[in-house]
């Protein structure tokens, strides 16, 4: 990469850093919380809901956002309104106090993430794009996984309100950076907003992810609180196909982007993965708790290796990529993925710490193999007014496919609980697992192979239109 995109790049990571470290360093305080703030758990859980859904929310109009107030200026005014809801958060006296501040950081974290990509993307002008995305996926790769240990850190050595204070030094100097690295640009046009489209759209996501995160209780899908919004939400989705396929270029999320095949199978695949990691997520630090008997930062700590293995392989990955195409690195990465999670389905608590440490290293290898050619492929090809749709639609893919995942592999635990002893019971879940990464191992066959080489009068041109 060139120094301009890289110092592009290392900007935009940095005020990343804090909305996705954010997602899941909360997630270990929610006994912290309801105790200090004198609330019972169930309303607690709307702390980590709330953001989710209000992110939900945000996504889908962001691409609009960009065209009417440029990139520079919706990425800093989103890192400030994360940074006030942070604050906020830091500050609450209260649980309601605390969910609204959690909304807030959820608009700002909502616009920031598929804007990362959009800005990168186009300012990348379809280049390199495997290693770039090697630098994208840093904290989207270990925001999951260093999270839940931060947080156990934190918790251990102060109150629950450092968890919000820890982010402010990554937007403060996520700012700071931006406001000197991130090119200035202005709108690009005045276009309408697609308020049916909007009203359709945001609706959805969010009723598929609040149907969806109430599965994990008691009744799983058949309790009315998960189906009946889940209806709704596929309702609502399918209106918006129909309103966006006559819309054309004028919709909210542009779907005939969808005929384009490497962002179809992209999609496809990240909504897989999404269910694999987040899915295995639930599982893990469970298993290590309730059959080794770890606490929650030793079973945080056991997750480290993951994060270590991801690390390692994105920059590899990204290389192969650029020069192998999607379809061999997805293909190994998912089956290192699947071969390292397999063994689950037979481990117990006998089984070696050091065997399961070794387990989670590779199947990080496996992860970050993965998700550098799947989000990296998404955009071969694509005008730079496509970019930012492309962006919105594999953002919302592994959004819903991580919450599917973690629905479902919950309920799967939940039933096998109820009839099988606690080790089977997680066996058969990390079966299912499995299952999921075999699915994607055959649908990776649908990516792009190598890259053809272009002639020198065929570059010129695309990178023409990207820049145009």
């Amino acid at each position: 990469m060139d120094r301009s995109l890289t110092r592009l790049a290392v900007a935009l990571v940095v005020g990343a850093m804090a909305p996705l470290f954010d997602s899941t360093i909360v997630s270990v305080a929610l006994h912290s919380l309801a105790h200090d703030l004198h609330a019972p758990v169930a309303t607690i859980q709307w702390v980590s809901t709330a953001y989710l859904l209000a992110a939900g929310v945000t996504v889908p109009v962001v691409g609009w956002l960009q065209r009417r107030v440029g990139g520079k200026r919706l990425w800093m005014s989103a890192l400030v309104v994360f940074l006030v809801g942070s604050v906020l958060c830091s500050l609450a006296w209260s649980a309601g106090a605390l969910i609204a501040a959690r909304v807030v950081q959820g608009v700002g974290a909502g616009a920031m993430l598929p804007l990362l990509t959009t800005l990168l993307m186009q300012a990348a002008g379809g280049k390199n794009l495997g290693r770039l995305m090697g630098v994208v996926s840093l904290p989207t790769a270990l925001g999951p996984i260093l999270g839940p240990v931060v947080g156990g850190l934190i918790l251990g050595a102060a109150s629950w309100r450092w968890l919000f204070w820890v982010n402010v030094p990554f937007a403060v100097a996520g700012l700071v950076l931006a406001a000197l690295l991130v090119p200035a640009d202005g709108p690009t046009s005045r276009p309408r907003l697609d308020v049916v489209g909007l009203l359709l759209l945001s609706p959805a996501v969010v009723a598929l992810l609040l149907g969806l995160s109430g599965a994990s209780e008691g009744g799983g899908f058949a309790r009315a609180a998960v189906w009946g919004p889940l209806a709704a939400g596929l309702v609502l989705l399918t209106g918006f196909v129909l309103w966006a396929l006559r819309r054309r270029g004028a919709a909210l999320v542009d779907l005939r982007l969808l005929r384009h095949r490497p962002l179809a199978a992209s999609a496809t695949l990240l909504f897989l993965t999404g269910a694999s990691l987040y899915g295995v997520m639930l599982l893990l630090p469970l298993s290590f708790q309730e059959l080794r008997g770890t606490d929650a930062l030793g079973a945080g700590l056991l997750l480290v290796p993951q994060g270590v293995g991801a690390l390692v392989s994105r920059t590899l990955a990204g290389r192969l990529n650029d020069r192998l195409g999607p379809r061999p690195v997805a293909l190994a990465g998912f089956a290192v993925l699947g071969l390292a999670t397999l063994p689950f389905a037979f481990a117990g608590p006998g089984t070696g710490v050091w065997w399961l440490v070794l387990l989670l290293l590779v199947r990080g290898v496996g992860l970050g193999a993965v998700t550098i050619p799947l989000m990296a492929v998404g955009f071969v090809g694509l005008a730079r007014d496509e970019v930012p749709h492309a962006s919105i639609i594999t953002r919302i893919t592994m959004q819903v496919g991580g919450a599917v995942g973690v629905a479902v592999l919950a309920v799967v635990l939940q039933d096998a609980l109820a009839t099988l002893p606690p080790v089977e019971a997680f066996q058969h879940s990390f079966a299912w697992a499995a299952g999921l990464t075999a699915v994607s191992v055959l649908l990776a066959l649908l990516l792009p192979g190598r890259p053809r080489p272009v002639a020198p009068a065929a570059a010129e041109a695309q990178l023409e239109e990207v820049g145009a």
